[in-house]
């Protein structure tokens, strides 16, 4: 039976970084697929956020993943999902 690794250790297995960077331009193509659509970018945006984290959960459980979401406050101060500046 396949086991999925620890969800911390996601963003540390460089063998998952292309499919990452491959399944974020799938992410992106939709995101802009549902703007052309006439849809907010923010409620797409909350949309995906719970997609994201339903999907997790059901891999790697409630607390793996809330594990995970506890150090995603700190991420985004860093400005690690800053792509540029809004002016």
């Amino acid at each position: 039976m396949f086991m999925s690794p620890p969800i911390t250790e996601i963003d540390d297995d460089p063998a998952a970084a292309e499919d990452r960077r491959v399944a974020l331009g799938f992410v992106t193509e939709a995101f802009a697929e549902a703007i052309l659509a006439g849809l907010e970018s923010d409620s797409f945006a909350h949309a995906a956020l719970f997609a994201a984290f339903q999907e997790l959960v059901s891999i790697y459980g409630e607390e793996a993943v809330a594990h995970f979401a506890e150090g995603l406050g700190e991420r985004i101060r860093q400005g690690e999902f800053t792509i540029a500046q809004r002016h």
